[in-house]
């Protein structure tokens, strides 16, 4: 039987994932072992579980000894992402795992508008560059995490003009997620961009999250003067301000403007809009 790890189960998008294999699972689906950090708040989804983070190289090697297939979601954010991704790959080239499904993003390149989409550009690197069979799973922003960008009177701070965004509902992704891994090969040496149907400014995202939340929302360009001072009071390194920062200029300047059919082609069926991604979330 094929085996399956998916790493970030504690999490949003791992958790929809490893929900999806256990449905499949039920009906003779794949062999799934989930790789956490704390396995307390791992799901109970009757899989085993295994305790590792990723910069552990030999707790992750043991781990993901005898997987055929990995779903690797990227680590949070930090100065050390791209050294944990590195880790992880190695060990799996070490475990001889044959095929690794990684949530990366749209535009990841050296030099993407978003600092963090570096990151994932260098990931996509290690991973054409290692033994491994790869699929890359570029994101969009998620359309769920705009409603924690408004600020506690509702308002959503940040340069992006009237650029668009093409945010893409998190269970569409673990669905992508769960299709691809019960069937990489036909996926293998694949990048798909996953988006939701529509590219909205921030003004549309800030009237749809008034619509659904029923709390007034409203979006309020800023200069980068203006967004470096507004988020001083955080006190974040730079890397992290210029991340948060980014987030908008890429908006900004259409990097994330560009609305794939991905999600529908390898569904069967439309991507979820914003506004109902959001709902969605929200109950």
């Amino acid at each position: 039987m094929t085996t399956i790890a998916v790493t970030g189960a504690t999490g949003t998008l791992g958790g929809l994932t490893a929900r999806h294999l256990a449905d499949a699972a039920s009906t003779g689906g794949a062999d799934v072992r989930l790789l956490v950090r704390d396995p307390s708040r791992a799901p109970r989804l009757g899989f085993g579980l295994w305790e590792c983070s990723y910069s552990d190289g030999p707790n992750l090697r043991e781990a993901l000894a005898g997987v055929d297939t990995l779903f690797f979601v990227s680590a949070h954010e930090s100065d050390a992402r791209v050294d944990e991704h590195r880790s992880v790959i190695e060990a799996a080239e070490d475990a001889h795992v044959g095929h690794v499904v990684y949530t990366s993003f749209v535009g990841a390149a050296a030099d993407s508008t978003f600092t963090l989409g570096r990151d994932h550009g260098a990931t996509e690197d290690l991973l054409r560059e290692s033994d491994l069979d790869w699929t890359f799973l570029r994101d969009n922003f998620y359309a769920e995490v705009f409603t924690h960008f408004a600020d506690s009177d509702g308002v959503i701070r940040g340069p992006a003009g009237a650029g668009r965004v093409a945010a893409v509902s998190q269970r569409d992704v673990a669905a992508v997620a769960a299709h691809v891994l019960q069937d990489p090969a036909t996926h293998a040496g694949r990048a798909y961009d996953l988006t939701g149907p529509d590219a909205l400014t921030l003004d549309e995202v800030a009237a749809a999250l008034t619509q659904v939340t029923g709390r007034p929302h409203r979006f309020e360009d800023e200069t980068l003067d203006e967004a470096r001072a507004s988020r001083a009071h955080y006190g974040a390194p730079d890397w992290q301000l210029d991340a948060w920062i980014s987030t908008y200029t890429a908006i900004r300047d259409g990097e994330l403007a560009a609305v794939s059919g991905d999600v529908e082609r390898l569904l069967g069926r439309p991507a979820t809009s914003f506004a109902d991604a959001v709902a969605a979330a929200a109950h």
